[in-house]
């Protein structure tokens, strides 16, 4: 795997941080718990979108465009993101915003929200769940070309085969901090979304012929239909890289702690928020790693992970959004 050959921006100096997690640990009293710092991440916040983004802004800037075009939902992580590099670019940037769950997204919002306007967005149109974002994201670039500009348009979650190569680089990267720390994985734990991060680090651990199982916490999809995104992109970016495709069997993305959908609170995500708040000092984010972390809970809870495995928990950041479920995190009914 010869990631090298990839034109690539970086936006983080060095690897991010592999902790261990005794006070969780030792209060769920089953696997030894490890998490991988992806909430820091650089750019605006941090997060895993970061890594995506320095192959695709490579590719931006390397066709000349001067703005950036993505999708994400209300309080997107990777919309902030995607912002924030192309501040940090000088490039301009514009959002369509699928709202998901009716009546959620408000432009004077804390979290994502208030961050969007503090970087300039160029624009943010709202759209409804079910639209057709590639034709929207194509009206936005028709917008800017007809200004002069160039436009670059970045699929949600940056989950594309050149975005995903971030995730086959962390790979590398959490299979290089075992060698040199002499610590071994039974388990890999990551949320599953846009299916970016989970097919990248699937291809890449394949690659590297790591043996360590990867096991995706989804967020949004039912079971069977986002395993089948997660093995298609993993394929693609397998073949992008030029290494072994991962078969269907090998990927898992349970759906137990989805909930009621996509971003809308449950009483497990609340608890494991406040546990590794509070334990370890540590913060989650309501619609992703916090939702993730209340499958692994659940998981070593439940035997599957048991006393005497090891497990990583890939963090894959979204704090910002905290202060935006402010009511939700704070309501004694959900901890009850």
């Amino acid at each position: 795997m010869n990631l090298a050959r990839f034109a690539r921006r970086r936006y983080t100096h060095g690897f991010t941080p592999m902790e261990p997690l005794p006070r969780l640990s030792a209060a769920l009293g089953g696997a030894e718990i490890w998490i991988k710092r992806d909430d820091l991440l650089g750019l605006a916040g941090g997060g895993n979108k970061t890594r995506k983004l320095e192959f695709l802004i490579a590719e931006a800037l390397a066709q000349g465009a001067d703005t950036l075009v993505t999708v994400g939902a209300p309080q997107s992580n990777h919309c902030r993101l995607t912002l924030a590099a192309a501040a940090k670019e000088g490039l301009k940037c514009r959002f369509v915003i699928e709202e998901r769950v009716a009546g959620t997204y408000a432009a004077d919002a804390l979290g994502n929200n208030l961050l969007f306007d503090l970087m300039g967005v160029e624009s943010v149109r709202v759209v409804p769940l079910g639209t057709d974002l590639a034709a929207e994201m194509a009206i936005e670039a028709t917008a800017v070309r007809n200004r002069g500009g160039v436009p670059y348009l970045i699929a949600g979650g940056g989950s594309t085969p050149l975005g995903a190569l971030g995730y086959a680089a962390c790979a590398e990267e959490i299979m290089a901090q075992c060698f040199e720390t002499g610590i071994a994985f039974d388990a890999i734990v990551v949320a599953s979304g846009s299916a970016g991060t989970h097919a990248g680090l699937l291809a890449g651990l394949l690659a590297l012929s790591a043996g360590v199982p990867l096991t995706g916490i989804n967020v949004r999809r039912a079971r069977a239909e986002q395993e089948a995104n997660v093995h298609r992109l993993a394929v693609a970016t397998a073949e992008l890289m030029g290494t072994p495709a991962p078969t269907r069997q090998s990927v898992v993305a349970l759906d137990d702690w989805v909930g009621p959908g996509y971003s809308l609170p449950t009483v497990e995500m609340v608890e494991a928020v406040r546990m590794l708040a509070a334990l370890e000092g540590i913060l989650l984010d309501p619609v992703y790693s916090g939702k993730a972390m209340a499958g692994l809970i659940a998981l070593i809870r439940n035997g599957t992970l048991g006393a005497g495995r090891r497990v990583c928990f890939v963090h894959t950041g979204g704090s910002p959004s905290l202060h935006a479920y402010a009511r939700d995190l704070r309501d004694p009914a959900l901890n009850a």
